[in-house]
């Protein structure tokens, strides 16, 4: 019985990790905007992130900004809210634009969550 109830709270934050996925999360009011000044444009890649989970948990962001033609220009990923895991029906607000290098041609932009996890 000892052995049964160890193996229990030994497996349990594997089994709380696997209660939330990605579809778990929405992303908010995703804005992409460029401001000009100092040595060269930077982006702006704002949103909020909410855990409609019911667990507290973090989750990875993708975003890809795209040309005219749908083709990918650059890919990146981040943890909006970073070690802190977001409380169940919470949000956080992220800005991912300091990830790119501002290019002429990006038209597109996708963002999706690719990861979750509780930390």
């Amino acid at each position: 019985m000892k052995s049964l109830l160890t193996a229990l709270f030994l497996f349990a934050p594997v089994a709380a990790n696997a209660a939330c996925s990605p579809t778990d999360f929405v992303i908010q009011n995703f804005t992409v905007t460029v401001s000009s000044g100092g040595i060269r444009p930077r982006m702006n890649m704002k949103g909020q992130l909410v855990n409609h989970c019911a667990q507290a948990a973090a989750a990875e962001l993708q975003i890809q900004a795209k040309d005219a033609g749908g083709t990918a220009l650059q890919t990146k990923k981040g943890w909006p809210a970073g070690t802190t895991n977001i409380a169940p029906g919470q949000s956080v607000t992220f800005d991912l634009g300091r990830l790119f290098h501002y290019q002429s041609d990006m038209r597109t932009y996708a963002v999706g969550v690719i990861s979750v996890r509780s930390w």
